[in-house]
This record gives C-alpha cells, structure tokens and sequence, in this order.
C-alpha cells in the first residue's frame, strides 16, 4: 500500500478550509493509502504564540481530526514534538538546503516584500524542517493546496540531491491537489485564501464557531453586481468560492447545484450555502463535545507517536550512518 503524509498548523483554530481542503480527504485517503497525519506544532511557533491559546488549540485539532472520522485504527495520528526525529532530520535538511532555495520561497518572499520586520530563523528555515517531515516516512504523495505545492517540489529537490550524493535514501514524493475546495477563499475578499491568521473573523468560518455565528458569515458573504448565478472563478470568485464551499461538503458537483438553484437570488441561494454548513458544523460540533470530554486525545495521541517513531527512527538511522555522523550501532 502506497504511504501519505501530512499535517495541519493549528496556529489558531481551524476553519472550514482546513476541513474542506484537508480533513475531509483525510477521511477518504485513510482507506487508500498507510496514512500518517500529525499536528505540526514547531511549525506552529516561527512566530510568537501565546502558549495557553497555542496548547487549546493543538487538543482542539487532535480533537477535530477525529470528530471528522479520522480512525486511529486506520491512520497513525500523532503530535510532531513527539517524534524527536523531525527536528534532528530537520537540521540535517538543513545543511543540504541553499539559501537561494530559502530566498525564493513564497512566504518569506511575502513578508520580506512587504518590509516586515523581527523575523526568525526559524520562519526562514522551516521549509528545510518540513522537507524532513515528509521524507521520515517515505511518503509517496502529500495532500497539499496549491500554495503549498511549492513545499514538495523544495522537498523532491533536498531528496533528489542527498540521494545524489550519498546514495539512495528518501523516497521522491508527490504532491496531491484535490480538484473541487483545494483552496477555500475569504468570504469578505475572495481574493485571498480563508485563513486563521487572515486577521478578519467575517471573512472566516471556524470549525468550532457558534452555528448562528457561522450562518451569519455566509450569509454577508461578498458576491458582486451582476445578481446571477454563473460558476466563474474570474469575473464572480465570491460566488464561485460558495459554490466550492456548497459542493465540497454537499457531494455534489457545482454544475448540478448551478442547475438546482437556477433563477435564484443570491440571497435564496446563500441561505441554501449557510443551511449546508450550519449542518455539517452541528454533526461535526456534537462529535468534537464527546471527543473532548474523554481521554481519548491523549490515547490517540501516545499510540501514535509510538507507531510513527518506530518508523521515523529507522529512517533517521540510516541518514546518520549515510553522512558519516553515526560512529555506533543504535536501535
């Protein structure tokens, strides 16, 4: 069975793009492939975190992959900081890693564009520690959106030249973009991607919002002038966005729906958007409530990074004795 790979940074709470983009393939890959998904919580603190927030919202993404039918009889399930052989490898990705790599890399780019300032080395680098990420486990395809496709091809890179130079060793991995809500959008600038870190709550529906909350979002979502529903990504993208949204958790294709609402409002047919999402967050809520209250994170979590370590240390090994590091046998 073909091996997966990937991970969520829970730097606030998750959104409906995270469940869209991510954990509802999660579900479907689980049964395709030897799944390994982990909360990326190094990743998590390339910028400043209030910890108490940082630490709710790690539980709440463990929580949260379960409530949306990740099985931990299925997939391995685990915390990043609990395998300490992504930080060792990450260093060693590091060191086959050129800056002019780093330099073109889309959000540090951003930021230095943008004139920010107080960045770290660690925003700089984590490409390097998220290279090692997927070649721990051999990973032959990665769920990404498309703005993270960028990550794989750096990672296909950094395998292909440690495989050059110190003989076969990591698995050339394949980026995975899911065709229908790979990229969930504002919904108050559906020129930007839903986000946590967005800074604007209207433009962001969160997995845990109260559901009035979330029916208001999508009701006040901006559409545009021409009151007609048409699916097009160019002169419509706040429509076409809640058309994505209406068929990723729905099932059905955008077409049918365009056919189903036709001669509507906008207004008939955000409520049609709202009534869906209102739906899926309540099942999902009322899941995240029983998870929560038990023990089943810590469990799920201990179990996981006992299966993935087993995996991740045997890699590691066989890195260290390729540079020339390891001087002893070490299980």
């Amino acid at each position: 069975m073909e091996r997966m790979l990937s991970a969520i940074k829970p730097t606030g709470q998750l959104t409906l793009g995270n469940y869209i983009g991510a954990l509802k393939n999660f579900v479907k890959y689980q049964d395709d492939y030897e799944l390994y998904v982990f909360v990326a919580n190094l990743h998590c603190i390339t910028v400043f975190q209030e910890p108490s927030e940082l630490k709710k919202n790690l539980k709440d993404a463990i929580a949260l992959y379960l409530a949306a039918g990740l099985n931990p009889d299925k997939c391995t399930i685990f915390l990043q900081t609990d395998v300490k052989e992504h930080a060792e490898l990450g260093y060693i990705m590091a060191c086959n890693t050129y800056m002019g790599e780093l330099n073109r890399m889309t959000q540090f780019k951003e930021k230095m564009q943008k004139k920010e300032t107080a960045l770290t080395a660690g925003l700089y680098t984590y490409p390097c520690l998220m290279a090692a990420d997927i070649l721990l486990y051999d990973a032959d395809y990665v769920p990404v959106g498309e703005d993270q496709k960028q990550h794989v091809e750096l990672t296909r890179d950094i395998a292909i030249r440690f495989n050059n130079r110190y003989g076969e060793t990591f698995t050339l991995p394949q980026a995975l973009v899911a065709k229908v809500g790979k990229r969930i959008m504002s919904l108050n600038d559906p020129t930007k991607k839903m986000s946590k870190s967005e800074g604007n709550d209207k433009g962001c529906i969160y997995l845990l919002d109260d559901l009035n909350v979330a029916r208001k979002k999508i009701m006040s979502a901006v559409t545009d002038s021409y009151n007609e529903l048409k699916i097009d990504h160019e002169k419509q993208p706040g429509l076409y966005n809640l058309f994505e949204i209406y068929s990723s958790l729905s099932g059905i294709d955008p077409k049918e729906l365009l056919l189903k609402h036709k001669g509507q409002g906008y207004g008939e047919f955000k409520k049609a958007v709202a009534d869906c999402v209102v739906d899926e967050l309540a099942k999902l809520q009322e899941r995240y409530r029983q998870i929560v209250d038990s023990s089943i994170v810590e469990d799920v979590l201990q179990n996981g990074a006992q299966k993935a370590q087993a995996v991740a240390r045997k890699k590691l090994n066989k890195v260290e004795r390729k540079i020339g590091i390891n001087i002893h046998k070490r299980s």
